[in-house]
């Protein structure tokens, strides 16, 4: 098991808390996550027939049979347990004694809020960082993270990801869509999401996809939403403050996980995604996803945006910290260019509160200039860190 940097803040969660929810895309490693960071509490995993089947016809039976501290892996499977779950906390009151997981973002949101509101802690755990597979051991350059992505099995197991990411989407991007949907269509929903991971980075234009699909805007809509449900997409909004119509609205969608994109693109190397015409897009899909895993594995809520005027001046990212805006840049170049800063200076002029800004790039070279910081794209984790 590769050490994640969850782990603290799960910790740090159940000494507050009686419950803690942990939820996030599947084989982000969640299970192994919980199981390893609370050995002493009994597993119980909701995704087995038998386990589910006691649990929602028989509940007392189920907590006869499985006595807190307890993980229950999967807990939207089994919605009602939650209310069993809010009278056990209320009249023992013990910190940490149930863990939660779950796949299903709304599912399992709806459920807790209803049930658990001010008891849980919700945490979101998305695939490995950069800096866990660095810290592991696994020094990988940015075309081979592109390629294989960041799902532990694929690391821990050596797993070739082209085979690895075909069954993951046959396997669990199709099955939860099923779940969450009546998909009449397979093949015009996997060619949604293959035109959308060749739209990553771009202002998402619904009617547009909704031409080239064939399918209404309403109904990319509604996939869309399971897609962010299910974790497959992150949805990054615009930021826009007194600039009414001068902005656009639309948000972008990055993939959770790069190397599913990259799957969808057709992508099978390391030196095809260096040579992809999609390349520095997906590695701004690598580096948005590495900003919000820092986030999130803080236990923070991400507060990232990008921006973009009337002009087309545009900032990948713009990070919102106590109230100051910090704008970020990412370049997916090896060498060093000080126009890569120009549209952050544009920013900074916009917005009177704008702090200094970041540059990320994939070279070496570091110069610091008056306005912007230069680092490394494996360094993202910080340029979000708290002060």
């Amino acid at each position: 098991m590769i050490p994640r940097i969850m782990a603290d803040t799960l910790l740090a969660a159940a000494k507050e808390y009686p419950v803690v929810t942990l939820s996030g895309p599947r084989q982000a490693g969640k299970t192994t996550l919980v199981r390893a960071t609370f050995p002493g509490h009994r597993y119980c995993n909701l995704e087995n027939p038998e386990t589910r089947r006691i649990a929602t016809e028989d509940p007392k039976q189920f907590f006869h049979l499985h006595q807190p501290p307890m993980i229950l892996d999967e807990i939207q499977r089994v919605p009602e347990l939650l209310s069993w779950i809010q009278v056990r906390v209320d009249e023992e009151k013990q910190p940490g004694a149930f863990i939660l997981t779950g796949s299903h973002q709304l599912r399992l949101h709806e459920a807790v809020s209803q049930s658990l509101a001010g008891r849980t802690a919700l945490l979101r755990l998305l695939p490995l960082s950069i800096r866990e597979l660095e810290n592991a051991g696994a020094s990988l350059d940015k075309n081979e993270l592109l390629h294989r992505g960041c799902l532990p099995r694929i690391h821990d197991d050596n797993q070739d990801p082209s085979t690895a990411y075909a069954n993951y989407f046959r396997t669990y991007v199709e099955r939860d869509v099923r779940q969450l949907i009546e998909l009449r269509n397979q093949q015009l929903f996997e060619t949604f999401l293959r035109l959308l991971a060749g739209r990553v980075g771009q202002p998402l234009n619904l009617s547009g996809l909704a031409g080239d699909v064939g399918v209404s805007s309403t109904t990319l809509k509604q996939w869309l939403s399971i897609l962010e449900a299910s974790f497959v997409v992150l949805r990054l909004p615009p930021y826009y403050r007194n600039f009414g119509k001068r902005l656009v609205k639309s948000p972008k969608i990055y993939f959770t996980e790069p190397g599913l994109a990259c799957w969808l693109l057709g992508i099978e190397s390391p030196s095809e995604a260096a040579r992809d015409p999609l390349h520095g897009n997906l590695f701004e899909n690598l580096v948005v996803a590495e900003a919000f895993k820092a986030r999130l594995n803080a236990g923070r809520e991400p507060h990232l945006y990008f921006w973009q005027d009337s002009h087309r001046n545009e900032v990948d990212l713009v990070y919102e910290r106590q109230r100051k805006l910090i704008p970020i840049e990412i370049k997916s170049a090896m060498t060093w260019h000080s126009d890569f800063a120009s549209n952050l200076l544009k920013f900074q002029r916009a917005i009177p509160d704008a702090q200094a800004g970041q540059v990320i790039y994939a070279g070496d070279l570091y110069p610091q200039g008056e306005q912007y910081t230069v680092r490394h794209y494996k360094d993202t984790a910080d340029c979000l860190a708290q002060n």
